[in-house]
């Protein structure tokens, strides 16, 4: 079974935080663990950074897909007390988890009666009928203005690369409030998850989302709340 979302944060913070920078920026000591983590893979987190220039989105896209054998498959990349604020948050009837993974938070949006729309690149495999997954691409959602009234955006932004375009999209489809999670997270070179993004304080976040909604931290991630005008 693959670690919580809580135990990898008490992970992240070991490596993150305690570990001199000097450190935690050298290949020579962090190759060895991403090669007993990713075995032959390890090169492709370690040259992510330096290659990242140069890749497309679809390139981008490709190392994931070729990497989704070694990540960490756990059912959510929340941490609990995200998802019980979460619960607590949600407006109107309508909902929209955008880059759903593997679908825990719209089913549980769905079990407390939510009607969800679920939309990842790659949806479950599951036929469902609430929620209701399809295939696309938080930069071109194929919904009219104001369709839904909550929005769910969470541990996505991060690993998108045209991120504002993705906020525009997520704006626009929302009529009553957004919700978005990022992880608090320093940007170093080499790293496990491929992020494109870092927010490792507040005021990173509230440089792409603006100063209108509420940013909490919550188990280690940011969590911001913004209700629509």
């Amino acid at each position: 079974m693959s670690p919580s979302r809580n135990l990898t944060l008490i992970a992240h913070f070991i490596l993150d935080q305690l570990l001199p920078p000097v450190l935690r920026d050298s290949r020579l000591v962090m190759a060895p663990l991403f090669y007993l983590l990713f075995g032959k893979k390890a090169r492709y987190f370690l040259d992510f950074k330096a290659q990242l220039p140069k890749l497309s989105d679809q390139q981008i896209n490709e190392h994931y897909a070729l990497l989704a054998d070694v990540f960490m498959q756990r059912e959510t990349d929340l941490n609990r007390t995200c998802i019980h604020y979460i619960d607590q948050v949600i407006v109107g009837d309508e909902v929209l988890d955008v880059a759903c993974g593997s679908g825990f938070l719209s089913r549980r949006l769905a079990d407390q009666g939510k009607r969800v729309t679920s939309v990842d690149i790659k949806v479950p495999d599951e036929r469902s009928e609430n929620p209701v997954y399809l295939q696309g691409v938080i930069t071109n959602l194929s919904f009219a203005d104001n369709h839904f009234d909550t929005v769910v955006c969470t541990h996505t932004l991060e690993h998108i690369r045209d991120i504002r375009q993705a906020v525009t999209e997520i704006r626009r489809v929302c009529s009553k409030r957004l919700v978005v999670v990022v992880p608090c997270q320093r940007e170093y070179r080499y790293t496990f998850d491929l992020h494109i993004h870092f927010f490792p304080y507040e005021h990173k976040l509230r440089e792409l989302l603006g100063a209108a909604g509420d940013i909490k931290k919550l188990g280690g991630d940011f969590l911001y709340v913004e209700d629509m005008n």
